[in-house]
């Protein structure tokens, strides 16, 4: 099972005046960070709420200094559970930003079109009553048996 795994960080930014500006730099300095070894990484902006519901900039700036909500989104492939996934990709990012503060924010699984047809082909096995066997017996003609082959000569 491969899995979209989206982790939040929380990325301290120096000498900033805006919110934007911030944001920005938080971004550029997360992908120095991540890059080249993890250059398939998404960054994007957080998002934050008031304990109201009020929906906050992603960067908070206090005394010149800003800590800038980001998100972090990777694919991990050949995983047993979301569990494992959220995992592994905890520890890829944590490894290249040390000192930053992770959270997994979701785990979606992939389904890829391989899967969609094994899915589709167990349906279609759980389908079949068993009633038709001319499938099995048509199976069965097109490969002979080993002592068949042998008397044939």
């Amino acid at each position: 099972m491969d899995c979209r795994v989206v982790v939040e960080a929380a990325i301290p930014v120096y000498d900033v005046t805006t919110p934007d500006e911030a944001i920005r730099i938080a971004i550029s300095k997360t992908g120095e960070m991540l890059n080249p070894d993890l250059s398939y990484v998404e960054i994007s902006m957080g998002s934050r709420t008031s304990p109201d519901g009020e929906e906050l900039p992603p960067a908070f700036i206090a005394a010149d200094e800003a800590l800038v909500a980001l998100e972090l989104e990777m694919t991990v492939f050949n995983v047993e559970q979301e569990e494992h996934a959220s995992r592994i990709a905890r520890k890829e990012i944590g490894q290249r930003l040390e000192n930053v503060p992770l959270k997994v924010l979701s785990v979606d699984p992939i389904v890829t079109e391989t899967e969609n047809d094994e899915q589709s082909e167990d349906a279609d096995t759980a389908a079949d009553d068993g009633t038709d066997d001319s499938d099995a017996d048509d199976d069965d003609d097109l490969i002979p048996e080993f002592d068949d082959l042998v008397d044939g000569d």
